[in-house]
């Protein structure tokens, strides 16, 4: 990508319309990817003014205490920890002391045996302090030393591979901290909506519409509304099925099919224990007129 790396040394692009200051990659040939220690990188590894980059930013801290500032949220050093920033987002260090670790620097260009892995970095970004524990922080610090290594002695192809696995490993830590506040709640407002339809009825219909894992999904649901998927959704198929005995002539068996259920006498079941009655008698208690299919179909208790 034009413009996103340039020879050591380059000034950085001067800030425009009062916007922060554009951060390029320093590289001294024509790979865009790049490593080192925060002192080895120099004072623009932390620095504390507000800028941004044109490429990606992986931090791997490991002592220091002080405070990261990204796009305005603030995050206490309490190492170690796993940060990504990247192009675009603003950020700054405030009152940094002994920070100590380990600066991966890359452009998009340098994920082109893996381009799934710019959207799991965006993914990262929306938590982009990760905090490790031990067992994260042993296999994470072995990956980095390994990439750290082949940076100085290898090739390009291996670093591509073993920044690929930093980058998965890394996506693995959010979803055992949570999911990214953002995306939680577009999933979860997705979820919400889609209660309305009446040919979704399992945890894994709603999250293969949505586009996720059923793991994730009940992450998520739980989360923002303190209940799981399924009890939802539990209520979802209740709802329809009293509707549809309530505003419809459909027989038992009819309605069972409507909400999901190919054995009607598991629906009038399932029916029974979450409302306390049976299908016939909700519809007796709530129509005017009766119905002759209920009586026949409806199972003995």
């Amino acid at each position: 990508m034009r413009g996103t790396t340039v020879p050591p040394g380059t000034p950085c692009l001067p800030p425009h319309n009062g916007e922060p200051p554009i951060h390029r990659l320093e590289v001294p040939d024509a790979m865009p990817f790049s490593m080192g220690t925060f002192d080895s990188i120099g004072p623009l590894s932390h620095a504390p003014f507000p800028h941004r980059h044109t490429f990606h930013e992986i931090v791997y801290v490991t002592r220091g205490t002080g405070t990261h500032v990204v796009d305005l949220a603030r995050w206490e050093l309490r190492p170690p920890h796993l940060c990504v920033i990247v192009p675009g987002q603003v950020h700054h260090w405030e009152n940094v002391q002994d920070l100590d670790g380990i600066v991966t620097l890359f452009t998009d260009d340098f994920l082109v045996d893996h381009p799934a892995d710019r959207d799991l970095l965006h993914r990262l970004s929306e938590r982009p302090w990760l905090s490790l524990d031990h067992k994260a922080h042993q296999r994470m610090e072995r990956l980095v030393t390994e990439l750290h290594d082949e940076f100085r002695d290898g090739t390009e192809s291996v670093l591509r591979a073993l920044l690929h696995v930093i980058i998965s490993r890394a996506a693995r830590l959010t979803e055992v901290a949570g999911p990214s506040p953002s995306r939680a709640n577009a999933v979860a407002q997705r979820f919400t909506q889609l209660t309305a339809r009446t040919d979704l009825w399992t945890v894994r219909d709603y999250a293969d519409q949505i586009g996720v894992t059923p793991g994730y999904l009940t992450d998520v649901v739980k989360h923002a509304t303190g209940r799981t998927p399924s009890h939802l959704i539990r209520e979802a198929r209740i709802r329809e099925a009293k509707r549809l005995l309530i505003r419809s002539d459909l027989t038992v068996r009819q309605i069972s099919h409507r909400v999901g259920f190919a054995d009607s006498a598991y629906f009038c079941r399932f029916f029974r224990r979450e409302t306390g009655d049976s299908p016939g008698d909700f519809r007796e208690k709530h129509h005017d007129w009766p119905h002759q299919s209920i009586v026949s179909e409806q199972p003995a208790p």
